[in-house]
C-alpha cells in the first residue's frame, strides 16, 4: 500500500460553541475517525464534503485544493468528487432506487466516470429493488442504495458517517461485508466515522482518535483503540471480532462448520447452506487463550494461532492473533504474566460453538 496521503485537512471552526481544531491525513484503504459522541467526527466530515465551511484552514484531495482560507478557495460540494453516506441513508423518498442511483451518476461528467454503475448495482445486489420507491426500503436496503448512489458519482474518496448506527444486529454482517467488498474490488479510499471499536477494528487500516474537536492520536487501529479504551467502553460495548467466512457444513445435530481464514469453526449456522458467505461474530472476552493444546474439553473450538502482539489497558490485555485472519482475545494482564506470553509464539484459542454468532453477509 502506498504511503502517499489521499486527503489532507487542517480545519479550524467554531460552531454553536463547539470548537473544531484538527489537522490530519487520510491514506488509501480505510481511515477511521474514532471517538466519543460530540468529539467532532461528523463535523469534520461535513467540512471535508463542503456542507459546512470552516473559518480557516485547508482541505486538499489528491493534490487538488478544495478549501483554502488563505487562497480564498471554496469548491462547492457537488464539484468535490466526494461520496458521502449518512447515518440514515438520506435518500430521496419519492424517487425510485434507480432514480436515486442515477442522481449520483449525473454528478460525474462522462470524462471522469471510472466506476461501472451496473457493476455497483450487481455488487450490492440491488437489481430486485431498482423499481421500488426509496420510502419502501428497509434500513439495510437504504444503506446499500445510499452506497450505490455515492459510488455512482465515481468519487475520489468515500465518507461514511456511522452507516451501521441505525441498523439492527442482523444487518451488521451484510454492511461490513459490502464495505469490505467495495474496498477490495473498487479500491476507493474511505474515511469512516464510528464510535464502535468493533466496527473500526473490522474495517479500518488506520485510525484517528478524536477528543474535544481535536485529533489526539493516529496509529494502527488495534494499538490505538485497545490501549485507549477505558474512556469509551460505555459507548462501544463489548468488543467483538467480525470475520468473513463460508459455511462448510450445515450440520445435522446442532453446530455446523464455518471456514474463517485458514481455520474451521464449529458454530450454529441457522439453516444456512454449504458454500454460503457469512460474517462471524466472536466476543473477544469469550475466547480462552492457552500456551499448549488442551484436551478433554466440552468446548468444540480449539484453534492453533500465532500471537502477533499484545496491547495493555487498565488491567486488561488484548492479544492480537492470526488464524489466517486477524482475531483479538481479551484477557487479564496477570494472565499474560503467568503464561509468559510474547509476540511470535504459538498459542491455542478455546471457545464454545455457542459463543459464535453467524450473521448474513449477503442477500438473495
Amino acid at each position: 500500500m502506498t504511503s502517499a496521503p489521499v486527503l489532507s485537512f487542517d480545519l479550524h471552526a467554531r460552531i454553536e460553541g463547539f470548537t473544531l481544531d484538527c489537522a490530519a491525513q487520510a491514506f488509501p484503504g480505510v481511515t477511521a475517525l474514532f471517538g466519543p459522541s460530540g468529539s467532532g467526527k461528523t463535523t469534520t466530515l461535513d467540512c471535508i464534503a463542503g456542507i459546512f465551511r470552516p473559518d480557516r484552514g485547508t482541505i486538499v484531495l489528491n493534490g487538488r485544493t478544495l478549501f483554502s482560507s488563505a487562497e480564498r478557495v471554496h469548491v462547492s460540494p457537488e464539484r468535490r468528487r466526494i461520496g458521502y453516506v449518512f447515518q440514515d441513508g438520506a435518500l430521496f423518498p419519492h424517487m425510485t432506487v434507480s432514480a436515486n442511483i442515477r442522481y449520483g451518476l449525473e454528478l460525474a461528467p462522462g470524462s471522469r466516470r471510472r466506476i461501472d454503475v451496473d457493476e455497483v448495482i450487481r455488487l450490492l445486489r440491488l437489481e430486485p429493488l431498482l423499481a421500488r420507491p426509496a420510502r419502501q426500503l428497509s434500513g439495510g436496503e437504504q444503506q446499500r442504495v445510499a452506497l450505490a448512489r455515492a459510488l455512482a458519482a465515481s468519487p475520489e474518496v468515500l465518507l461514511l458517517d456511522e452507516p451501521m448506527a441505525s441498523l439492527d444486529a442482523g444487518l451488521r454482517g451484510i454492511v461490513v461485508a459490502y464495505l469490505r467488498r467495495i474496498r477490495r474490488d473498487l479500491g476507493i479510499p474511505m474515511l469512516y466515522v464510528s464510535h464502535s471499536i468493533t466496527e473500526t477494528l473490522a474495517l479500518a487500516d488506520r485510525a484517528l482518535l478524536m477528543q474535544g474537536g481535536r485529533i489526539s492520536a493516529f496509529d494502527r487501529p488495534s494499538r490505538l483503540l485497545l490501549e485507549r479504551t477505558a474512556g469509551f467502553w460505555h459507548e462501544s460495548g463489548a468488543l467483538e471480532n467480525l470475520l468473513e467466512g463460508e459455511v462448510l457444513d450445515a450440520g445435522s445435530t446442532g453446530a455446523g462448520r464455518v471456514g474463517v481464514g485458514s481455520a474451521t469453526l464449529f458454530a450454529p449456522v441457522g439453516g444456512r447452506q454449504k458454500g454460503e458467505r457469512v460474517m462471524v461474530s466472536i466476543g473477544a472476552s469469550e475466547i480462552i487463550l492457552a500456551i499448549r493444546r488442551p484436551e478433554g474439553l466440552s468446548a468444540r473450538n480449539v484453534l492453533a494461532a500465532t500471537l502477533k502482539n499484545l496491547d495493555m489497558d487498565a488491567g486488561r490485555a488484548y492479544a492480537a492473533v492470526d488464524i489466517g485472519t486477524p482475531l483479538i482475545a481479551e484477557l487479564t494482564e496477570s494472565a499474560v504474566a503467568d503464561l509468559k506470553l510474547v509476540a511470535g509464539q504459538q498459542v491455542f484459542l478455546v471457545f464454545k460453538s455457542s459463543s459464535v454468532a453467524v450473521l448474513d453477509a449477503d442477500v438473495a
